[in-house]
């Protein structure tokens, strides 16, 4: 016979009781095991009808229930809700006791459950169903850098209808499908795994790359680099699963000093350097921003731009912030203990940054070069071909240079 799986449920049960108990029993008829976790901010004495209590949540976080009841700051409630729930579940986990997770919940039930799953491993099954997820600008908080899956409920979570069962039968036959049959480990070696980032205006480049390494051996993962995604390798990379780096699209530096909508966060282009890993830095759409439309400013109308589709528009980078970009890259990898080059395209950071496209100019591109070729230090290597981006030649010289640095001794 085999082994039940366990299925972990996040739910407030002070507002979703009946729908949580619901999806519990559904999944209990699929033949698996719930485990339904309270994450109720109120004590109403009601007693538990959860296998943990929000009580012992509330404990985990550091405080009591009966605090967080009286209490009207709803978002510190929510973080000791959410830190006493990752204590329990990682301690689960560490003890092989979960094999899913699901949550359900209006705004503030997907925000604690989606926080949670945040904190989860790579490949463990999440699902959350929400009746908040269509909102504009909240689905993205839900996903943040993990792979939790978001199912968008449409109606509210309030009273069993046969619309809302249907809802969450769906949700856990989802949740159970996932866990059927073989999947493979999401376990990558070290000494093979390598990030790249990638974006459609050099994905001429990427592809060319990867298939090269790839007949050497490398295991090669993408990511997409509009901000969330290359947040995503820079965590990856700090939890150790790769080796390498090809970063062909670091423009999430220069859009977080600015804060435009590829803003990679703070930390981009900073965990291979703390770890010492090999890395090869290249140029595409550094030398374009992304503001959004709603907020462009009279300057930002005059400048020179390239629209990607009706809904993306590249602006081109002025010389003063390639010249700040330049000193922010420069900064970051100087930190690097590692080795690193850097392989600039002379005629063109991307298949949108050529001679003759609106925003090409070589000789502004000149100014980031120059000063942080002024800038790094003497044992990072800057090379630059001549050619666009998205040429044979320069995917030629990106991975040579990357199978050189990745052979150095570490």
């Amino acid at each position: 016979m085999a082994e039940l799986k366990r299925i972990l449920i996040l739910a407030t049960l002070d507002t979703k009781g009946p729908e949580a108990l619901y999806l519990r029993d559904k999944i209990q008829t699929l033949g698996e095991e719930p485990i339904l976790m309270d994450l109720s901010m109120r004590d109403e004495k009601q007693g538990t009808r959860a296998e943990i209590s929000a009580e012992e949540v509330a404990k985990a976080g550091g405080s009591r229930l009966a605090q967080l009841s009286v209490s009207d700051d709803l978002d510190v409630n929510m973080e000791v809700m959410i830190a006493g729930a990752v204590k329990i579940i990682h301690g689960l986990i560490r003890e092989g006791r979960i094999n899913g997770v699901t949550g359900i919940g209006g705004y503030r039930g997907s925000y604690m459950a989606t926080a949670i799953m945040h904190s989860l491993p790579f490949g463990l099954p999440k699902i959350m169903v929400s009746s908040a997820a269509g909102l504009p600008g909240l689905s993205t908080r839900f996903f943040k850098t993990s792979d939790v899956m978001i199912f968008h409920s449409v109606i509210e979570m309030a009273g069993l209808t046969n619309l809302l069962k249907n809802v969450l039968d769906r949700a856990a036959n989802a949740l159970f499908g996932m866990l059927q049959g073989q999947v493979t480990t999401p376990i990558i070696d070290k000494n093979t795994g390598i990030a790249m980032t990638m974006l459609g205006p050099c994905e001429i480049c990427a592809r060319t790359v990867r298939t090269a390494l790839g007949n050497q051996g490398y295991q090669v993962i993408g990511f997409h680099a509009t901000g969330i995604g290359d947040r995503a390798m820079e965590e990856m990379i700090a939890e150790g699963f790769l080796g390498g780096v090809i970063d062909l699209a670091p423009g999430g530096v220069g859009e977080h000093l600015y804060g435009y909508m590829r803003d990679a966060g703070p930390n981009r282009l900073e965990a291979a350097a703390k770890l010492g890993i090999p890395q090869i830095i290249s140029t595409c759409g550094v030398n374009h921003i992304t503001p959004s439309k709603s907020k462009y400013t009279a300057e930002h109308k005059s400048r020179r731009k390239y629209d990607l589709d009706k809904s993306r528009t590249w602006l081109r980078m002025s010389p003063n912030e390639l010249k700040e970009v330049s000193e922010v890259f420069a900064e970051k990898l100087n930190k690097s203990s590692g080795p690193v080059k850097v392989v600039v395209p002379l005629k063109g950071w991307s298949s949108i940054d050529s001679p003759g496209r609106p925003t090409y100019d070589a000789e502004e591109d000149g100014i980031f070069i120059n000063e942080l070729r002024r800038r790094l230090k003497k044992e990072i290597e800057v090379i630059q071909v001549n050619a666009n981006m998205e040429d044979p030649e320069f995917a030629k010289v990106v991975i040579s240079a990357a199978l050189d640095v990745l052979k150095m001794p570490r």
